[in-house]
């Protein structure tokens, strides 16, 4: 590690729980409700209708703009397209897939050789991630191919995030030790992308049998450093672990290409080594069911759409959850219905029984200042909350809001229980609202 980021906690792991459960396939369910909408952008308009047929892999949603392609993950009937519950709390134009269990494959998914990928160029290359319904699955979503190609010629630096800071999520550990050659074939598309013959894959110390299978295939001529990182939550927020591979530091407001880098996550990797050599689209992904309830914690490849009702009953429960998240218990989204599928940006669904429950009637700061002390952005949430309950937006900005990674390093430090993680994102959607507000003056 060359530098260390501000702040931080060490909340505990419990990562033991799954750590060392190998991963298996889930069954595919009877239905399937897959959102049109699972990427930062423009939702998909749904290409298909109740009644039609549908196979493994064909395109079910497209748009275009800010967009990437939604596939089925399973072959069988379209049973409807309407608005069903989402895990991000809203509902969603959604198509819902009778499984035929046949699984039939689409016939436009044609597998590459190494030489055919060797002949693509960069563009043709994003096109197939980009076709594939690659995006971000760390949790951000962001459409992968406008991350690739908006940072050619900006970005000098690779960082592939294995780090998986977050308690009880395994999911990138069991994927490194399992998966190591498709983790590395992804990063080389990207590093071929980018021209570059160098990148890094940053790793925490808590995994040493994940880094070692990483480094199993790899090679003097790869080019690619394996950099393992003290464990220390945020450390696998983007800024952060940019700050602790290279030392730069990303300007408030700016993107990683400002300072010649870009982070991509490592089951983004897989997708992309399945997209370019196996032509197999983004219609699975890993995901980690844990928490301090569960009977039988599990590493699980779960189709998309699968939900989150039939993940619990894969994994038991020894009491009634008193929280059900979409994620980890620092940043995941409380979910109010467990009928919600998983989506691509689904890493884990953690189930906590009531011992975590930390509400309480009167919530007070007592001007502590442990929250500026641990802010890993160098922001001082007690004023950033002073201006929210002000209700001044101006105010809401003058204090770096938006800067604000929602990490909850100030909400699990605060003996006043402030809500703070869940006023900030109250406080950024304000000023998200106010500006909307007035460019539409404007217009």
């Amino acid at each position: 590690m060359a530098f260390r980021f501000f702040g931080g906690i060490h909340p505990e792991e419990h990562k033991d729980l799954s750590c060392d459960v190998p991963i298996r396939s889930f069954p595919e369910p009877d239905i399937l409700v897959v959102p049109m909408s699972q990427h930062i952008g423009a939702p998909c308009k749904p290409l298909v209708k109740k009644g039609d047929a549908v196979t493994v892999g064909q395109k079910i949603g497209d748009n275009t703009g800010l967009c990437v392609p939604i596939h089925s993950p399973v072959s069988g009937k379209v049973k409807s397209v309407e608005m069903k519950a989402h895990s991000s709390g809203t509902t969603m134009m959604s198509v819902v897939i009778e499984n035929d269990h046949q699984k039939t494959l689409c016939e436009d998914i044609k597998p590459r050789t190494e030489q055919e990928v060797d002949a693509l160029t960069p563009e043709e290359l994003m096109e197939i991630i980009h076709q594939a319904g690659v995006v971000g699955m760390g949790g951000a979503t962001f459409p992968t191919h406008v991350k690739l190609s908006s940072g050619i010629g900006k970005v000098d630096t690779v960082i592939v995030n294995a780090g998986e800071c977050e308690p009880y999520i395994t999911a990138d550990d069991r994927l490194c030790r399992e998966f190591p050659e498709k983790v590395i074939s992804g990063v080389k598309v990207i590093m071929k992308i980018f021209s570059l013959t160098s990148a890094h894959i940053a790793i925490e110390d808590n995994k040493p049998q994940a880094a070692r299978a990483l480094k199993a295939f790899l090679c003097d001529a790869d080019g690619i450093t394996i950099d393992i990182l003290p464990a220390m939550y945020p450390q696998g927020a983007e800024k952060q672990l940019i700050q602790a591979i290279t030392g730069r530091q990303v300007p408030s407001g700016g993107l990683p290409a400002a300072v010649g880098c870009a982070v991509f996550n490592a089951a983004t990797c897989k997708g992309i080594s399945d997209a370019v050599y196996d032509g197999m689209p983004l219609i699975r992904r890993i995901v980690t069911v844990s928490g301090n309830i569960v009977m039988a914690p599990k590493n699980l490849i779960v189709p998309i759409g699968t939900s989150f009702n039939d993940l619990l009953e894969a994994v038991g429960h020894s009491e009634n959850p008193y929280k059900v998240l979409s994620g980890g218990p620092m940043m995941g989204i409380a979910q109010y219905d467990l009928s919600v599928p998983t989506t691509k940006g689904t890493n884990a669904v953690t189930i906590l029984g009531h011992k975590h429950q930390h509400l309480v009637e009167h919530p007070q700061c007592i001007r502590c200042g442990k929250c500026i002390s641990v802010c890993p952005m160098k922001l001082m949430p007690v004023l950033m909350y002073k201006s929210l309950l002000s209700g001044d937006v101006e105010q809401m900005k003058s204090v770096h809001m938006m800067d604000c990674i929602e990490c909850g390093c100030c909400a699990y430090t605060c003996p006043g229980c402030l809500p703070l993680v869940l006023g900030f994102r109250s406080g950024k959607q304000r000023i998200r609202d106010h500006a909307a507000a007035a460019a539409s003056k404007k217009l």
